[in-house]
């Protein structure tokens, strides 16, 4: 089967998070060829892969938002839409629920029309009806440029040329379940949807946090990625999350219950295992596997291990991990100086299963994760962890309902210093309670999160999604 993974953001430009699970799982499924269809910021990322792809990927079209403000525009372009396609770009300008079809044939294989469309008469009239309709006391040329810059990314992308395959994964909403969606469509393929983290979730808490929006067009922003959220949803023919909370909240955003299943990630066990216990040096070393971004929170860490090398003189942290964002990184880096707190090391992007051999334990300060994997790593080499409550984090880390291996960890609040502090505190202070809590993690992990399990698990969302397809085909 040829399975094409839509993917966003992710692999193979970044490591970590669902960029692992990926790799992973093309890895596990050797006798499957994979197309990769990517969507990322920049042109110059072209090629640049953080992955040696297996040999079972096939073939990888690469997308870049970027390109689709440096298109060249026709002179004079006096384009014609039918009223049935006014139709739809007008309730899609408004995050209604336009008919897709119709904007997939309008704007397929037609990479400079979107530009065009932006500057046609056309799309003035439906904006003037919109803006007199909802934003009677916006400026105009404010939300013109708010609505192109909202929507000419999408419309450039449906126009490009969409890989075909046997079925199609897309691991988020957002444009990768876009074009997950309308790819099913043109082509008459099952679609699976894989939720690692409720992606319009976290762009709604990014948008209401961002100074890059106009207060009064937030909800802009958040509508349409609630729109490309129930496109997903309803064209999708199996949609999975990580833990069942999550699946409780795909529903309440409007997928259908009977749709949903909770499919729980999963390691190849082996490598982290046979990890050894650290050897005693006198230092107790902790480390966070995470990329410099702000929503892995490391300030708040950095503030609280520079409290602890207060109570604690041979206590290490170690920052594992790239960079996500520049200006964050160097806002950590200068927060380091600025507390003047030592025995902080940062060694970058290293090979986990050998780092891991030098930790006590890790910690992972994220205000927002699905399922993560450094948690699940760190648990798999018998190193308890010390989380912040977010995605499945306490599950993992306490066990669910009749999981009797015991605590694996520390649960805090995201960004409570004080409750962090006690946290690291009591892990540093307890050898024997790190052993046990290493011990239960260690357990619960080669129980419930083996990769062979989860593989078999998405088969049979796989074959389950194929039925569906089939029966509604032939009705």
């Amino acid at each position: 089967m040829k399975i094409c993974f839509i993917l966003e953001g992710s692999y193979p430009y970044v490591r970590g998070g669902v960029s692992t699970w990926v790799d992973g799982y093309i890895r596990a499924l050797p006798d499957h060829e994979f197309v990769l269809w990517t969507i990322t910021d920049q042109e110059g990322q072209a090629g640049k892969f953080a992955y040696d792809l297996p040999s079972n990927v096939v073939t990888v079209h690469e997308n870049f938002l970027s390109a689709s403000f440096n298109l060249r525009i026709n002179k004079n372009p006096n384009l014609k839409f039918s009223a049935i396609e006014r139709e739809a770009m007008a309730k899609m300008i408004r995050s209604g629920d336009p008919d897709w079809r119709v904007i997939l044939n309008s704007f397929n294989l037609q990479s400079n029309k979107p530009v065009e469309f932006f500057l046609s008469e056309e799309f003035l009239k439906i904006l003037k009806e919109y803006t007199r309709d909802d934003y009677p006391f916006a400026g105009f040329k404010d939300i013109f440029w708010t609505i192109r810059s909202m929507f000419l990314p999408l419309l450039y992308l449906i126009g490009q040329p969409m890989p075909e395959a046997d079925l199609y994964h897309s691991p988020s909403t957002g444009y990768a379940g876009v074009l997950a969606a309308l790819a099913s469509m043109k082509y008459n393929k099952p679609f699976v949807l894989t939720e690692h983290g409720i992606y319009t979730r976290e762009r709604e808490e990014e948008i209401l946090r961002s100074d890059w929006v106009k207060s009064y067009f937030k909800d802009l922003w958040i509508s349409m990625f609630f729109m490309f959220a129930r496109l997903a949803y309803t064209r999708a023919h199996r949609v999975t999350s990580l833990y069942r909370r999550a699946s409780l909240v795909q529903q309440e955003l409007g997928c259908p219950e009977e749709k949903c299943d909770v499919v729980g990630n999963g390691l190849h066990l082996d490598s982290f295992i046979s990890i050894p216990d650290k050897p005693k040096d006198g230092w107790i070393d902790i480390a966070i596997i995470a990329r410099f971004a702000p929503i892995k929170d490391l300030k708040t860490l950095i503030y609280t291990f520079s409290r602890l090398k207060q109570e604690i003189d041979n206590v290490r942290l170690h920052i594992i991990g790239g960079i996500d964002d520049e200006e964050y990184h160097q806002e950590c880096l200068d927060l380091i100086k600025y507390l003047n707190v030592k025995d902080i090391i940062i060694p970058g992007t290293v090979k986990t299963t050998t780092y891991l051999e030098k930790i006590d334990f890790t910690i992972l300060t994220s205000i927002s994760e699905g399922q993560p994997f450094a948690v699940l790593e760190s648990m798999a080499a018998k190193r308890p962890v010390v989380t912040t409550d977010v995605g499945s984090c306490r599950d993992l880390i306490e066990g669910d309902v009749g999981d009797n291996f015991g605590h694996a960890g520390i649960c805090v609040p995201p960004m409570h210093q004080s409750k962090l502090f006690q946290a690291l505190l009591e892990m540093c202070q307890n050898e024997e309670k790190r052993k046990l809590m290493g011990e239960a993690g260690q357990n619960r992990v080669k129980k419930y999160f083996d990769i062979n399990n989860m593989i078999s698990s998405y088969l049979n969302v796989y074959e389950r999604a194929i039925s569906i397809w089939q029966a509604s085909d032939s009705s």
